[in-house]
């Protein structure tokens, strides 16, 4: 099975460009079969990682941002692949 998790954090009104490059500098512990990042309008750094798991997995995630990056708390989802 695949899952794919979702990371969604808002920065600090003009730290956008920061949360990004903090976001991209993150290590995981496991490397994902795929990764993604992903910017939009209102300084939100999106980043989507691709497991070969199941559902319920304890999967390693993107940590919290210090309170000077983010706006608010991060957004997590998970799915399940149901393919193309």
């Amino acid at each position: 099975m695949t899952v794919a998790l979702m990371w969604e954090a808002r920065a600090v009104p003009g730290r956008g460009e920061d949360l990004l490059a903090w976001a991209r500098d993150q290590r995981l512990p496991v490397r994902p079969l795929r990764r993604e990042t992903f910017r939009a309008p209102q300084d939100r750094v999106l980043v989507i990682t691709w497991w070969d798991a199941e559902y319920d997995a304890e999967l390693p995630e993107l940590p919290e941002p210090d309170a000077e990056l983010a706006g608010r708390a991060v957004h997590r989802w998970r799915f399940e692949s149901l393919g193309e």
